[in-house]
């Protein structure tokens, strides 16, 4: 009896405050699983109806790991909607992989239903993730490879210049045809190499050229020369066509070469020509010289000469007699001398 009475005590005393602590934990679980089906079962459930695969604690991990659980879920939905099943690797699992890594999970998903629908691409999950984590967009590269996206080359408004073996000048304009190759897209060169290459093989082409003539009536000639040379090799795109959209006939390169050619050799023979006449004075000069130095000798010889008498006169090996002989010879020589040649100018005047 006095167990009993015990008993009764404990429970008339502690029996209401246990009731109300079970009632609040209760309470507070009904809360939580409240709120957990508040927050995960819009997308459990959409999840469950479009058979996508993404349990109710799959979204609570997600919460967790700080994923956006919209974005895979809408996503894992699509890829099932447009018959991705998990055969390709399209797990809750890898988007949420993608997603954790930085990428854009609907950009990638709607890559490959694009790629999907198109039935003529071959781009898996695995390569649509690795081109999107390298910084391409994904789509756009699906969508240049399913419509072919059109370059200038060069920009618009600009031309390229090459010159003819005849020396003309020719100003292109081309349009090159590419469609994007998905299995080069990461680590393949972009429009700026494509541009480029083509720009280089059309100089090449106009320049093998031996008339400009030739170039301007058959244009595709340059385009077959130029597409021949596989331009697109370690790029991303694969070149479709080579258009030439314009040309124009610059100036004569050729004829103005050849005229600053024979300007050049102008001045070439004119500065030869003048070291010549240069040389050639030096050289007068140089006779003008001897002969003044000639003339000194015979200034100095012919002052010996009275030096020479006037010692004969002392020594007597030359008398007065002699002398003045000597003289009327030279007088006679002189004189002669001097009708000779009057003589020669009246004959000439005549």
């Amino acid at each position: 009896m006095p167990l009993v009475l015990g008993q009764e005590n404990f429970w008339t005393t502690f029996g209401p405050i246990a009731a109300v602590i079970v009632a609040v934990i209760v309470l507070f679980v009904l809360l939580i699983i409240v709120a957990v089906f508040a927050n995960y079962f819009r997308l459990w459930i959409q999840s469950f109806l479009t058979d996508a695969k993404v349990s109710i604690f799959d979204l609570i991990g997600m919460t967790f790991r700080k994923v956006n659980k919209d974005v895979i879920v809408k996503s894992k939905i699509m890829a099932v909607q447009a018959g991705l099943n998990d055969e390709e690797g399209i797990t809750s699992k890898a988007l949420e992989a993608h997603y954790l890594a930085g990428g854009n999970v609907p950009l990638v998903i709607r890559s490959l239903i694009a790629a999907s629908k198109a039935k003529i691409i071959r781009l898996s999950f695995r390569e649509a993730t690795a081109i999107d984590l390298a910084g391409r967009n994904v789509l756009e590269a699906v969508q240049t490879s399913v419509y072919p996206k059109v370059i200038d080359c060069p920009g618009r408004g600009q031309y390229l210049e090459a010159i003819a073996q005849n020396g003309i000048q020719l100003k292109v304009r081309a349009r090159v045809t590419v469609r994007a190759n998905l299995q080069r897209v990461i680590g393949g060169a972009t429009e700026e190499t494509i541009i480029a290459r083509v720009g280089e093989g059309i100089v090449s082409a106009i320049g093998k050229a031996k008339d400009h003539m030739d170039v301007l009536e058959n244009p595709d000639h340059i385009s077959r020369e130029v597409l021949d040379r596989q331009l697109d090799s370690n790029t991303a795109f694969e070149i479709v066509s080579i258009d030439i959209a314009d040309i124009d006939v610059g100036e004569n390169v050729g004829a103005r070469l050849r005229a600053d050619q024979a300007e050049a050799d102008t001045r070439v023979a004119r500065a030869r020509a003048e070291g010549r006449r240069a040389q050639a004075v030096a050289n007068e000069q140089e006779q003008y010289a001897r002969i003044e130095e000639s003339r000194a000798k015979l200034v100095e010889a012919e002052a010996e000469v009275p030096k020479a008498m006037a010692e004969a006169f002392k020594s007597g090996r030359l008398a007065i007699l002699d002398y003045y002989k000597m003289r009327n010879v030279q007088a006679d020589t002189n004189m002669r001398q001097a009708i000779a040649g009057t003589g020669m100018t009246a004959q000439t005047k005549a």
